[in-house]
């Protein structure tokens, strides 16, 4: 079953801005911003933000081994194993 997405006008987040931050970090799911019924912003918690950004690096790195691959560059195994487990290391924090 698909999740509803938390949607909350801009109106409510200037009314009651600590509520709502609140309810962010505590169910650590994005809330969507309108503005003028429109989608404008997404709201996650520091902790979740952090987690995408490492997230995407990590994706970004792979992507680069593959096209490093296919140009017949490379680096030892241990190496790479090291280095992700030095990215694994930072999520974790």
């Amino acid at each position: 079953m698909v999740k509803i997405p938390n949607i909350i006008p801009i109106t409510d987040l200037r009314q009651d801005a600590t509520a709502i931050v609140k309810r962010v970090t505590k169910s650590r799911e994005p809330f969507i911003i309108t503005q003028r019924g429109r989608a404008s912003v997404v709201m996650v918690s520091v902790e979740d933000y952090e987690h995408s950004r490492h997230e995407l690096e990590l994706l970004r790195l792979l992507a680069r081994g593959e096209k490093e691959i296919e140009k017949g560059k490379g680096y030892a195994l241990d190496t790479v194993f090291a280095e992700a487990d030095e990215l694994l290391k930072e999520l974790q924090k």
